[in-house]
């Protein structure tokens, strides 16, 4: 027995945890039907100790159930649920059964449509709502005033309650609605910025490996034609190919170690700068390239995307250089002045002997003037000029060279 009274006492907090677990469209109607037999139970169960009194009896139970069932359906229809309720009662009152029980029914159905309809069918029920009260009230046995104010307060309380249901619901739909716009236009965001990190990599990757990868097939060219008579300047080469070998793989990993997810440590080293020009320089020397370098004006603070910007317009105009226009020299000059600086990079131009055309995809001009091939090189200097709000120049010097000249503002 106790078992048993165990079982029965447990069995309510069962049954609403599963319900709990269902869709909210079955909790919904689950609820609507709970709440419509409850009510119904309750007017009938009012109107028990008066049945002596109700001629036919069956007749003012079953309108008093009419008003609490219905409810059952109040979301899925409101309308055809208030017509339902709001019949019964007022062919209650009509009919002259006393002891009407409180009309909770028609007051909840009033408050659905409210909360649930449109405009046009909200004006229309609350006309409907006014006239079947009155008629009730024009019924016998509804002479005293406070009749006319206590249902007043019952039927403005449930409009207000369904106005401002309404409003809740509107407001967080509304949250909802910039939520979404919000978190769309941080995805939008994170694929700008995506792709943009995609492109600067790209840049960055063409930049290190087209100047190294230069170097290293320019020295490795002066090696062979040193061997076996001048063994002594071909291990020179060798040890440039080398060095220039390490710095290319370090450049890399730095730019590799972007791509690392984020849960691991990248050990990078910091972005390259004109700071670090002195390598290039060195190292374009060594490739047999004489480079004259030169400062104009007093060098101030540059943005870290400028400085990086001036160095691969450098490393790249000096690497188009050595891989294509075999010249005998080149001038690198930076000029500072207030808010700018300006890069400079003009190589001498092939000697007279050698005057052949320019291999295809170097990035320099063609016959016509445009650039010859893809011209990534030269397209990657002008992305990263106008990513900077710069302006560059390029083109044929007077003594036959090419000039490339880019103004950058320093903030």
């Amino acid at each position: 027995m106790t078992r048993l009274a165990a079982r029965a006492a447990g069995y309510p907090g069962r049954l609403a945890a599963r319900v709990a677990g269902l869709p909210p469209g079955r909790q919904e109607r689950i609820q609507d039907l709970v709440l419509g037999a409850a009510l119904a139970a309750v007017n009938v169960l009012s109107l028990v100790p008066y049945r002596a009194q109700l001629n036919p009896l069956w007749l003012a139970l079953a309108l008093v159930a009419a008003q609490g069932v219905p409810l059952a359906w109040r979301r899925s229809g409101p309308i055809g649920t208030m017509i339902v309720i709001g019949a019964a009662r007022v062919a209650y009152d009509q009919i002259g059964f006393g002891f009407a029980p409180l009309p909770l029914g028609p007051a909840i159905a009033f408050y659905t449509v409210i909360d649930r309809s449109g405009a046009v069918w909200r004006w229309i029920t609350v006309a409907v709502v006014v006239a079947g009260i009155s008629v009730s009230l024009a019924a016998p046995g509804h002479t005293e005033p406070y009749d006319a104010i206590f249902q007043a307060m019952i039927f403005l309380t449930a409009w207000g309650a369904g106005m401002l249901s309404r409003a809740k619901r509107a407001s967080l739909a509304a949250a909802r609605s910039r939520a979404e716009r919000a978190e769309a236009e941080l995805d939008r965001h994170a694929s700008r910025e995506a792709a943009a990190e995609r492109a600067r990599i790209a840049r960055e990757l063409h930049d290190v490996v087209a100047h190294h990868v230069s170097l290293v097939a320019v020295q490795a060219e002066a090696a062979s034609s040193l061997l076996p008579g001048s063994p002594a300047a071909a291990r020179r080469s060798v040890e440039v190919i080398g060095d220039t070998a390490r710095q290319a793989l370090a450049e890399l990993r730095r730019l590799l170690g972007v791509l690392r997810g984020p849960s691991e440590r990248p050990e990078t080293a910091p972005s390259a700068s004109l700071g670090e020009l002195g390598g290039v320089l060195d190292q374009v020397r060594g490739a047999g390239l004489r480079v004259d370098f030169e400062v104009v004006g007093t060098p101030g603070p540059l943005a870290p995307g400028v400085d990086l910007t001036a160095y691969r317009i450098v490393q790249e105009a000096l690497t188009n250089t050595i891989r294509h226009a075999h010249a005998a020299s080149a001038e690198v000059t930076l000029s500072y002045e207030p808010g700018f600086v300006t890069v400079h990079v003009a190589d001498s131009g092939p000697p007279r002997d050698r005057l052949a055309p320019p291999a295809s995809g170097n990035g320099r001009p063609g016959p016509d003037g445009g650039p010859a091939g893809t011209g990534f090189g030269l397209a990657g200097i002008a992305e990263r000029v106008a990513s900077c709000g710069g302006s560059l120049t390029v083109g044929p010097t007077p003594a036959g060279g090419f000039a490339v000249t880019a103004r950058l503002p320093a903030r």
